[in-house]
């Protein structure tokens, strides 16, 4: 156990409009996942009147922030980003005692989480993301005459955002879902995982204190606790509330997808929920290097103890070809010990999941601890099961997400039965295949099937990992996704937080300055068809 709390101040209660709300309900606390001891603090859930006044706030902080300058929301980020790294030490600390990941990880976690403000914080200074459209008059057009107009993207209003438990930072109070919706122009309410109460409560107050530093609206962004469903069920029911985001369970979010879609104003919800993600290993890659990827396998699978949504956890083999490869894969299985994990209840469905694959049969068990060995906390063993591609086919809920450090070797014979079981897959993630030269024709084969069912298609690698940069896509066809169409990772994740206005014949003095003829923030526009900086006459 690793980091000394003391010094950090925690109350225990929401953050809403640049205060602490009251103690209500019965409170909570966190605990630590390498022997299941509570952790110091308590944390009271937010009550209904905590969750009004948090919506009130953040939609009259809507009223002003939408229209603020790019420059001012980039300042914002980067301030944010400044404190995340000016209390890096704290919040490691915190985030290590209520999680259990190793401090090297969470350490690049921060990076990862200040990294991604800074990189919207440039989108923002730059412009283009607007998307600003000028289509000027053509007064003498004929056989009619075209009248002046312009467009550009403006936020939505509102934004629920709800932690993610095996991200305590990237995806959590200040993450990509945070910085995303603040960057695009809306204030943020964040739902704070009950897995790691405090470490969200040490960002949430470095949010505030950089909300109230750069003179906005304290409505702009809100912290609530609860350690069950009802403070998120009626978060996204709220009607000031105009989108949501999250990532975490199926089932989880198939629930807020629904709530979201019932309510009188149907909003969206941007759900990203876990992943099989099918890795593809054709005949020549695995008789060139059968060993190099049990081994690269092995690492992706039980990387932060399989608790990644991009883990492969389906993995196709040539059935003639696979001896060397799956040997190699058991024997460095069987050398780990147990894998920490992030919370009891994830810790007990994965145990509980592995066992039932084990007695059921269906597939064969391949390599691992069996799971009725003893664990110390909240802790799982590494499994592999195998099965043969046509009884993969017959069985489709063998393709459904385990979330921990298993994976299922699927036999296939010729590459025509592969392609047709590729056709036949859920969406997913991201899509992997190992080839060389001689396996490119199928590869190519392969890859137009892919691309309708997932986000992401890797080519020689492993999809653990997922860097923050302009041209990322973390999204996938459903029931990975709620919506294909967006990515939670990457500067493209702000669009899922504005929408399209169009301005028609406007006096240039009444049009937002993006769209103003002298183009006076420099941005790039399409100017009747053309992309330019220029300034127009």
């Amino acid at each position: 156990m690793v980091g000394n709390t003391q010094s950090v101040h925690l109350s225990g209660v929401s953050l809403i409009g640049g205060k602490e709300s009251a103690q209500s309900g019965r409170g909570f606390r966190a605990s630590h996942p390498a022997d299941g001891s509570e952790l110091e603090f308590t944390f009271y859930p937010a009550s209904e009147d905590d969750i009004e006044r948090a919506a009130t706030q953040a939609q009259e902080a809507f009223r002003g922030f939408a229209s603020t300058p790019g420059s001012v929301r980039a300042a914002l980020l980067r301030s944010i980003a400044a404190k995340l790294d000016g209390a890096g030490d704290s919040i490691v600390a915190r985030a290590h005692l209520e999680t259990g990941l190793p401090l090297p990880r969470l350490q690049g976690e921060l990076g990862r989480t200040t990294g991604q403000l800074n990189l919207f914080a440039s989108v923002l200074e730059e412009g283009s993301w607007l998307d600003a459209r000028i289509d000027e008059a053509e007064p003498e057009r004929t056989p009619l005459p075209r009248t002046d107009i312009r467009s550009m993207l403006l936020p939505l209003g509102p934004v629920a955002v709800f932690g993610a438990s095996n991200f305590p930072l990237a995806f959590s109070v200040a993450g990509g879902d945070t910085a995303s919706a603040l960057a695009s122009g809306n204030p943020v309410i964040v739902k704070a995982h009950p897995a790691h109460p405090g470490t969200s409560e040490i960002v949430g107050r470095l949010i505030q204190q950089a909300v109230a530093e750069a003179g906005l609206p304290p409505g702009l962004f809100a912290l609530l606790f609860d350690s069950g469903i009802e403070v998120g069920r009626t978060l996204v029911q709220h009607p000031m509330v105009k989108a949501v985001a999250f990532t975490g369970s199926a089932i989880a979010g198939q629930a807020l997808m629904r709530l979201c879609s019932d309510r009188r104003e149907p909003i969206p919800c941007y759900a990203e929920m876990g992943s099989t993600n099918p890795l593809f290993i054709l005949p020549g890659a695995m008789r060139e290097r059968a060993a190099a990827l049990a081994q690269g396998l092995q690492g992706s699978i039980t990387m932060g103890s399989g608790q990644f949504c991009t883990k492969p956890g389906l993995i196709f083999l040539p059935e003639d070809l696979s001896e060397t490869f799956v040997e190699a894969l058991r024997t460095g299985i069987e050398a780990l010990g147990q894998h920490g994990m992030l919370t009891a209840g994830i810790a007990s469905k994965y145990r509980e999941s592995v066992q039932r694959r084990t007695d059921e049969g269906r597939a064969k068990w391949v390599a691992g601890t069996r799971t009725n060995t003893k664990v110390t906390g909240f802790a799982g063993y590494a499994t592999v099961f195998s099965i043969p591609l046509a009884e993969l086919l017959s069985q489709p809920d063998l393709e459904d997400e385990i979330f921990g450090p298993t994976t299922l070797l699927v036999h296939y014979g010729r590459q025509g039965d592969l392609l047709s079981a590729a056709a036949r897959l859920h969406g997913h993630l991201t899509a992997t295949i190992h080839a060389i030269e001689e396996d490119l024709g199928a590869a190519k084969q392969l890859v137009e099937v892919l691309e309708s069912r997932v986000g992401r298609i890797l080519f020689n690698g492993y999809p653990t990992g997922v860097e923050v940069c302009h041209a990322m896509v973390h999204s996938g066809s459903f029931p990975a996704t709620s919506d294909g169409r967006s990515t939670s990772v990457g500067t493209r994740a702000m669009l899922r937080f504005s929408r399209p206005v169009c301005y028609q014949d406007f006096p240039d003095e009444a049009l937002p300055s993006e769209l103003q003829r002298s183009n006076p923030l420099g941005i790039m526009r399409l100017v009747n068809g053309i992309l330019t900086r220029d300034r127009q006459a």
